[in-house]
């Protein structure tokens, strides 16, 4: 792993391209339907001190910061970049954004896309490559002045208050304009004692191009939250360490592990359709540690289950669907 270099990394990255176009023209892709992608970080945490790379951030944890783009739908990772611990939220986004949006298109995901993201990435400049490229988003804006000033003038006439919310706290939107572009805001107080005696609202602000019901976009953004499921995935199978001490061979890692990721997803969109989406450890109970043994006779292979294996009917379908595929051309 030590004779990994940049040029490994982004060969791996080209890989994980070229399956999700293969995946998805075989069947689990959206077409054009609707897709919903995250973006986010973490923090990928490391133990040796002589990880390259590896530094205290925001979280004041030793670790990596790696960016990463999921599916809303499924948890696939659709892009994903290993990044030094000590770098901003939005460091390189940039052409990340630019290499996402390009690796959808050539997936052949042709109906409406949505992105969104927290206020680590919100500038005018990925409003603008949005808006170029006919996308939709709703990013999170971080409370500077004008942004503050802005949500201070609208009219207390204008909240409206949500009635999902839970009951231990109380919550309203409103929505007013931000250098011409559509902002959204949503407000919080909780109901408990100390909520009750310093009654002071926390502000949740957004910046969208969609022209949808307030409540919509509000509820659908606040839904961007289903990226840390995909993030405890992969923290729960190959990131939950770093295996090198060399900071390409982490980053060739990293990509590899959204592959295996991947995969697994795939295992379920295509073999079990219809299925809610399951943690990464139940679906590698269910359907890869298979609790049976192989056996050769007359050179052909035959897999014995158990008698009573719950999961026999899930994993004997889904092999039967993943089979009858038809191969790449």
């Amino acid at each position: 792993m030590r004779a990994f270099t940049f040029g490994h990394v982004r060969q791996l990255d080209r890989v994980l391209g070229e399956t999700i176009q293969r995946v998805w023209a075989a069947g689990a892709g959206p077409g054009d339907g609707r897709l919903v992608i995250d973006v986010d970080s973490f923090v990928g945490e490391t133990f040796g001190r002589a990880k390259q790379g590896a530094a205290f951030g925001y979280t004041r944890v030793r670790g990596y910061h790696p960016i990463l783009a999921t599916r809303a739908d499924t948890g696939e990772v659709l892009h994903i970049r290993l990044r030094k611990g000590s770098v901003n939220t939005s460091r390189g986004f940039g052409r990340f954004l630019d290499e996402l949006l390009a690796r959808v298109a050539r997936a052949g995901a042709t109906g409406p896309r949505l992105l969104r993201a927290d206020s680590g990435f919100w500038n005018n400049q990925t409003f603008s490559r949005l808006d170029r490229a006919g996308w939709r988003f709703s990013i999170g804006v971080r409370l500077q002045p004008a942004v503050r000033a802005a949500i201070e003038a609208i009219s207390e006439n204008a909240w409206t208050e949500l009635p999902d919310y839970p009951k231990t706290s109380i919550a309203q939107i409103a929505e007013t304009t931000l250098g011409g572009r559509r902002l959204v805001v949503r407000r919080v107080r909780t109901l408990d004692r100390q909520g009750e005696l310093l009654a002071s609202w926390e502000l949740f602000p957004l910046v969208t191009n969609r022209t949808d019901a307030l409540m919509v976009v509000e509820a659908e953004h606040r839904q961007h939250a289903v990226v840390e499921l995909a993030i405890r995935d992969l923290k729960d199978q190959a990131l939950a360490h770093f295996p090198s001490g060399h900071f390409y061979a982490n980053a060739a890692w990293t990509v590899i592990a959204a592959l295996a990721h991947n995969l697994l997803r795939w295992t379920s969109v295509i073999g079990l359709p219809g299925q809610t989406v399951r943690a990464a450890r139940t679906l590698r109970r269910r359907l890869l540690t298979v609790p049976g043994r192989l056996t050769r006779s007359a050179r052909r292979w035959t897999l014995h289950l158990p008698a009573r294996w719950p999961w026999e009917h899930d994993f004997i379908r889904a092999l039967a669907r993943i089979r009858a595929l038809r191969p790449a051309a």
